[in-house]
């Protein structure tokens, strides 16, 4: 789920509704037979993992929780609720966290078989097959390559919208890319980017669209975590599995990789028990997936801003993630406050620091900002809690939750000449043309 357990919970100010019967995620027990192919899918009930409520009265207390290894979803007026593993339960009591309940993922989420119905979402083919498809479409505009390879050696695909390069061309355009599923539960965080692809090329011939396709380079990763993915969703029913594929040491399977950046890696909030949801892995970039986002990033600096989906909670996160203190550098931050603030009034989801709800560290965005000043964002997306759904919302999600994101992203694409004057303009790039492939107004 989020890069940050922050966005996996709802917003401080509010409480939260209960735990949704249908899911929450993380899971990643499974040891891999073979290093090239994901295991077989074992049933809920021998996942190890078990849902856990702690009191929580404060901040304090949920991140004890999670500096224990609970990977925590849900919050309600004092209480915390998540994934944890037996040794992380332990560690909770030994930390002195009174336990409320402990529950098994079945009792606590009952059947997951795959809903037909969401074969609307895409699996590692199907992104692949669209992807070239856009290409097909739009050659002068749209190109497609791949930035590395995963555990099991798939291609972490990379779709560029620009005019003058393709494929991994140098260009000097200002550049913004927009990342899905470093989790691998978090399957609407792959539709997203590929839908806003997509629509940039729909409406390519639309003033303002056809203005930032000259102006900007464009890149969307739909999918890091093509591995995960794919064992979430293997045998048609769904895993609740968070992390890479990767065969640990002990046995079990996965390192998160939204804690394996080395921007503060092996800090609070990433466990160090490869058991736990949110292991950080023996090193920081110690998975191939981590690394090619590097080489990615690295590779291009004109690179400016970067977007990361993730799912749920409904909030726009800037850093720190991975410490209480804001960012030093007072310029700065007033654009990430007003640009935070700005996509806030466009969808609807909450803005704030991603370390408001709890200290978690390694994650993409403080290193995309620490390491190269390159102004990042999370996105906590659709829905608010699991008792909407969770990181399983439906296929409705799709559609819907694509539409609130469509302003927020012409306005970063517009802001990636110069992120830092969104703290002084006064008028916002709010272009979003009708959608010629679904027929729709924007408001």
């Amino acid at each position: 789920m989020k890069p940050l357990a922050a966005a996996l919970i709802l917003c401080a100010a509010s409480a939260l509704a209960l735990p949704d019967p249908r899911f929450d995620d993380q899971s990643d027990k499974t040891p891999l037979v073979r290093k090239d192919a994901p295991p077989a899918a074992a049933p809920v009930e021998m996942d190890p993992r078990m849902w856990v409520e702690v009191e929580a009265p404060g901040k304090a207390e949920r991140q004890a929780a999670v500096d224990a290894g609970i990977s925590l979803e849900e919050l309600a007026p004092g209480m915390a609720a998540g994934f944890a593993a037996p040794r992380a339960l332990a560690r909770a009591k030994a930390a002195g966290l009174k336990i409320r309940s402990v529950v098994t993922l079945r009792q606590r989420f009952g059947s997951l078989d795959f809903p037909e119905k969401d074969a609307l979402y895409h699996n590692d083919q199907e992104l692949k097959a669209e992807m070239l498809s856009l290409a097909a479409r739009a050659p002068d505009l749209v190109s497609m390559f791949s930035i590395g390879k995963s555990t099991l050696g798939k291609d972490l695909w990379a779709v560029r919208l620009t005019r003058g390069a393709a494929g991994d061309q140098p260009s000097a355009k200002p550049g913004i890319v927009f990342l899905g599923a470093h989790h691998a539960r978090e399957h609407l965080s792959t539709e997203v980017p590929l839908l806003l692809a997509k629509y940039l090329v729909d409406n390519r011939d639309q003033p303002e669209i056809a203005r930032l396709l000259e102006s900007r380079d464009i890149y969307f990763i739909p999918m890091v975590n093509p591995d995960g993915v794919e064992y979430d969703v293997e045998g048609g029913r769904y895993h609740m599995h968070r992390k890479n594929m990767a065969k640990n040491g002990d046995g079990s399977t996965g390192v998160d990789l939204n804690r394996n950046y080395s921007w503060g890696w092996g800090g609070g909030g990433a466990s160090l028990d490869p058991d736990d949801d949110t292991y950080r892995g023996p090193s920081p970039f110690s998975e191939p997936e981590s690394r090619a986002v590097k080489t990615f990033v690295e590779g291009r600096p004109n690179l400016k801003v970067l977007l990361s989906y993730h799912t749920f909670s409904e909030l726009i996160l800037y850093p720190w993630g991975g410490s209480d203190d804001p960012i030093p550098d007072a310029k700065a931050l007033a654009a990430f406050k007003a640009m935070a603030g700005e996509m806030a009034r466009m969808t609807g989801y909450t803005p704030e620091q991603s370390s408001a709800l709890y200290i978690a560290t390694g994650d993409t965005c403080d290193w995309a900002w620490g390491k190269k000043g390159i102004f990042s964002f999370t996105f906590e997306l659709t829905p608010k809690s699991m008792w909407n759904g969770g990181f399983y919302p439906g296929a409705n999600a799709i559609q819907t939750t694509f539409q609130a994101n469509i302003r927020p992203a012409l306005y970063l694409i517009d802001l990636a000449d110069d992120p830092r004057r969104a703290a002084t303009q006064t008028k916002v790039f709010a272009a979003a043309p009708a959608s010629k492939s679904q027929g729709e107004t924007i408001p």
